[in-house]
Formats: C-alpha cells, sequence, structure tokens
C-alpha cells in the first residue's frame, strides 16, 4: 500500500517553508563543525608551510618543463 506510511517523504520536506529549511542548514552546518578537529597554531604554520615549499617546488617543475617544451617548438618550427 503506497502512500499510507508515516515517513516522511521528499514532498513533504519540500514544501517546509524556506526559513525552516535555511534553519536546519545552519543548524546542521554548526553541528559539523563542532566535530571538526582545529590544528593549533604551530601545526597550522607546519602545515602552511609544507603546502607553500609544495607550491614552489611545483612551480619550478612547471617552468622548466615550459622552458624545455619552448625551446623544443622553436628548434623544430624555427624561430628567431
Amino acid at each position: 500500500m503506497s502512500g499510507t506510511g508515516t515517513g516522511t517523504t521528499d514532498a513533504d520536506r519540500s514544501k517546509k517553508n524556506l526559513f525552516a529549511r535555511l534553519s536546519l542548514f545552519i543548524r546542521e552546518i554548526v553541528a559539523e563543525l563542532r566535530k571538526v578537529i582545529w590544528p593549533t597554531r604551530k601545526e597550522l604554520i607546519a602545515y602552511t608551510g609544507v603546502v607553500l615549499v609544495f607550491v614552489l617546488i611545483m612551480a619550478g617543475i612547471i617552468a622548466a618543463y615550459d622552458f624545455i617544451f619552448g625551446r623544443g617548438v622553436l628548434a623544430v618550427f624555427g624561430g628567431d
């Protein structure tokens, strides 16, 4: 017997007004943020340093590839 259950359906949830849904959304965000394990200042500085070093290394690798391939293209197709 479909339609006779007592569970909430997607149609019932979508009938809630905008403010009720927004309020629920914000409460869920706050609940999830309370579960987060925030890094200490020392950990944050260490993680930031690791990310910056990694980005610099990757930028150097990409710049080297760009230089090498640019020279290769100029050698194959000629250039000034």
